[in-house]
């Protein structure tokens, strides 16, 4: 393996803490000048937001080190529009990621593209009627995903992620997503461009099963399972088979050391 591809919540951090290990992985893997991103279908938070968590667990990281769905997204609407109309279905502060297009009202019908990425709370069935009313009245709009994770953990349990929200207006309107995430192949596809190597020349870590490790594979990358986040030992009997499985991230150093120095 020539570069490393991480998950952050479940794998470099869980509840608002890090998972034991992970600043001095990550120091590791600096240190080395291993290539690598971070790789995460948080759509809630911008870059900059990401990067000061990741300072306030004493990992130092860039904007060129991370790679988001809005990111991902607002890159493909720039191939495709000179400015897109779109609406966005995310927080308020995701919305500077797509400060290059312009930005329409839930009510308006004249769309390029409507995106849905995590609202948590702030769904109600006002606002999913609103994405459903754009996409039926204008039949050219893009459905796009900013992710279709499943379900993540936080502190109270599991919570439903981005996917369910998509998969009701993809079956509401008969329409296909787009999906700019985890565990779209483009994504990690666009990953391995923006670290100038081959998708086999890559190894995904991650804690979600089909999210992380089968949409890895699919693509071409080789996956490690971590037992820390979301992971549930029943994941490795849905037959999916990590190329290789941790205790965390603490593990990776000496796993690396074994297999490739």
């Amino acid at each position: 393996m020539k570069g490393i591809l991480f998950d952050l919540d479940g794998v470099v951090y869980q509840n608002g803490k890090p998972i034991t290990g992970a600043a001095n992985t990550l120091g590791w893997v600096q240190a080395k000048t291993i290539p690598h991103l971070f790789v995460t279908n948080t759509s809630s938070k911008p870059r900059q937001a990401i990067i000061d968590k990741l300072a306030g667990f004493g990992i130092t990281t860039s904007a060129d080190h991370i790679l988001t769905p809005p990111i991902a997204a607002s890159r493909w609407l720039k191939h495709q529009f000179d400015q897109a109309r779109i609406t966005l279905y995310v927080t308020d502060n995701t919305h500077i990621d797509f400060s290059a297009h312009h930005v329409c009202d839930e009510k308006t019908n004249e769309v390029d593209a409507v995106i849905i990425g995590d609202l948590g709370e702030n769904w109600n069935f006002e606002r999913m009627n609103n994405a459903f009313t754009q996409l039926m009245n204008c039949p050219k709009a893009h459905l796009i995903a900013l992710g279709l994770t499943r379900y993540w953990k936080t502190a109270a349990g599991l919570q439903l992620d981005v996917g369910p929200f998509v998969k009701a207006l993809e079956y509401a309107t008969g329409k296909e997503a787009l999906v700019c995430g985890k565990p779209s192949v483009s994504f990690f596809q666009t990953a391995a461009e923006q670290l100038q190597l081959a998708p086999d020349d890559l190894i995904m870590i991650g804690d979600d099963i089909k999210g992380d490790i089968n949409g890895a594979q699919q693509a071409g990358l080789k996956a490690m399972q971590v037992r820390t986040g979301k992971f549930q030992p029943s994941d490795l009997q849905q037959g999916i088979s990590p190329d290789a499985i941790i205790d965390s991230i603490a593990d990776l150093p000496a796993w690396w050391t074994t297999h490739f120095d």
